[in-house]
């Protein structure tokens, strides 16, 4: 399955909770970020993402390895997803690392998820803020087949605009280029 994402800059973040809340309980969760890479470089040079995510909620902790294959939509940068829960964090951490990846990046996503059915499907809005970031971001997604991303994304565009997103505000800046430029300065 494709993650059909967008992504914005929340221009009045207070407003688009307000609309967000509107829609069901959002949870507080803390994502703790582990990106992975093999020493030259080569996934971020084939545009793919492999991350140890730690999500710290009110209920529980749990772990997760994700990987994202290169781009198949270039507008919106959607990608397959492959992601599957991990029982022992510290030995996936040693598996990669025995495997010859290296930890490229690692940071914190402070995060407002809510899960809502809109247009007929199952979406995903978060609200984050990453601490080294200036700003609030909003994604959403929703799962598509290939054969759908451009519906989907659609569909997300229109409930963006219902939570008061303009098209301006949407963006393709990924937290962890964000993350590195500010701490290299």
């Amino acid at each position: 399955m494709i993650e059909a994402e967008l992504k914005a800059r929340v221009q009045a973040p207070e407003e688009t909770l307000r609309r967000l809340d509107a829609l069901g309980a959002g949870r507080a969760e803390v994502y703790r970020d582990t990106y992975y890479d093999t020493t030259d470089g080569a996934l971020e040079a084939r545009d793919e993402e492999l991350r140890v995510r730690t999500v710290h909620g009110a209920e529980e902790t749990r772990t997760v390895l994700t990987y994202k294959g290169a781009r198949v939509d270039e507008e919106s940068g959607s990608k397959p997803e492959h992601e599957t829960r991990v029982e022992d964090p510290d030995a996936v951490h040693a598996m990669l690392r025995g495997l010859g990846y290296v930890p490229a990046i690692a940071f914190e996503k402070r995060c407002r998820n809510y899960d809502f059915k809109a247009r007929g499907r199952q979406m995903l809005a978060t609200l984050v803020r990453v601490p080294e970031v200036d700003g609030t971001f909003l994604e959403l997604e929703t799962l598509a087949r290939e054969d759908d991303v451009t519906a989907a994304l659609g569909d997300v565009r229109a409930v963006l605009a219902e939570l008061g997103i303009d098209e301006g505000d949407l963006t393709r800046e990924l937290y962890t280029d964000a993350v590195r430029a500010r701490r290299s300065a």
